[in-house]
């Protein structure tokens, strides 16, 4: 499979499992393995005390592991962290730390990236304007979660695949990791509290209505109108706005479960009546709660964020029609840390 060597952490729980079939391992190692890979991030094989040394040795040679580095850590006046991870192969991802709730019982939401770069071009996103590099593997992942928890000090409540990346462009590895983060005898965060943020690959939603775990599924919408939706979100030209409301309908179906759409409201380009009137429409007997985002101000970008009273009145129409709505408080963006400011 691998001649060269590869960091165990761009690989799959099912290639790593394989590797050490392949090398006559008993069954228990993966378990044994997996402990040290994830909930204990160890940061060398040398630490794996329970493992065989001529094991070590070899997957050191072979699967070298090659912890993600922190390159760049910023705080936000309101709480929120920002950290650009170094990876094995030079390249650099972000994820954003985001505590809320009482000193006694603080609540921390991470969110991470799923890929380096995206090829998804949304043109209101400082990622997009970035190109596509790679796919994250489980262990880079993974990681990120486990250096912001152990950075804050207390334990991850709430998981977002919202970060750099189109989680569902890298399905595979993405899921693999949610389990991983799933686990009772892992990371053990519940499913229901992990989401993941697509831009509405149809194909892959249908797919992630099939996953025996209960994560959650929120939309990257910003547009219900076609010709508004492939001005802003060009990679997903050829995704009809009809086609992606209908798997909607068909998740909602198979799970049972709230759809969340994102909006990122932007002044004079997606928030006109005709826009409002598509958006109730597409909502329409959708089990959905609505997030409307005030644009994040993105350096060198064109747009601006919709006025308070637009983003008011959209809110009052969503609730008028039976829509649940909220207008998402964005955080950390004086950090360059909210939604559609990730960028290395």
């Amino acid at each position: 499979m691998h001649t060269m060597s590869t960091p165990i952490y761009t690989l799959s729980t099912a290639e790593i499992t394989d590797f050490l079939q392949r090398n006559g391992q008993p069954a228990f190692r993966r378990k044994q393995l997996f402990e040290w890979l994830f909930p204990r991030q160890a940061s060398s094989y040398d630490e794996m005390t329970n493992l065989p040394a001529s094991l070590r040795t070899m997957m050191a040679e072979q699967l070298p592991l090659i912890p993600l580095t922190v390159e760049d850590r910023q705080v936000s006046k309101d709480g929120t962290r920002k950290y650009l991870f170094g990876l094995a192969d030079g390249n650099v991802v972000e994820a954003v730390g985001i505590p809320s709730g009482p000193e006694e019982a603080p609540r921390l939401t991470v969110c991470f990236s799923t890929q380096v770069g995206c090829a998804m071009g949304c043109v209101f996103c400082a990622t997009g304007h970035e190109g596509f590099t790679r796919n994250l593997g489980v262990g880079e992942i993974v990681g990120q979660v486990m250096a912001v928890q152990k950075d804050f000090g207390y334990r991850v409540s709430n998981l977002v695949a919202m970060g750099q990346g189109e989680p569902f462009a890298n399905y595979e590895m993405v899921l693999d990791a949610l389990r991983v983060l799933n686990d009772p005898k892992g990371i053990a965060i519940g499913a229901r509290k992990i989401t993941v943020s697509t831009s509405g690959i149809t194909a892959a939603i249908r797919r992630f209505a099939e996953e025996p775990q209960q994560f959650t599924l929120a939309v990257s919408l910003h547009a219900a109108r076609q010709e508004v939706r492939d001005r802003l979100m060009p990679g997903l030209v050829g995704q009809p706005v009809k086609a992606l409301r209908a798997a909607l309908f068909d998740y909602v179906q198979a799970t049972n479960r709230r759809v969340t759409l994102e909006y990122l409201m932007i002044a004079g380009v997606n928030d006109s009546q005709a826009d409002l009137d598509a958006l109730l429409d597409f909502c329409d007997g959708l089990l959905c709660h609505v997030n409307l985002l005030p644009m994040n101000a993105v350096e060198s970008s064109p747009f601006n964020p919709s006025g308070e009273a637009t983003v008011a009145r959209w809110v009052a129409a969503c609730e008028a029609a039976g829509v649940e709505a909220t207008v998402r408080k964005s955080r950390g963006s004086d950090i360059q840390g909210a939604c559609g400011q990730l960028k290395n």
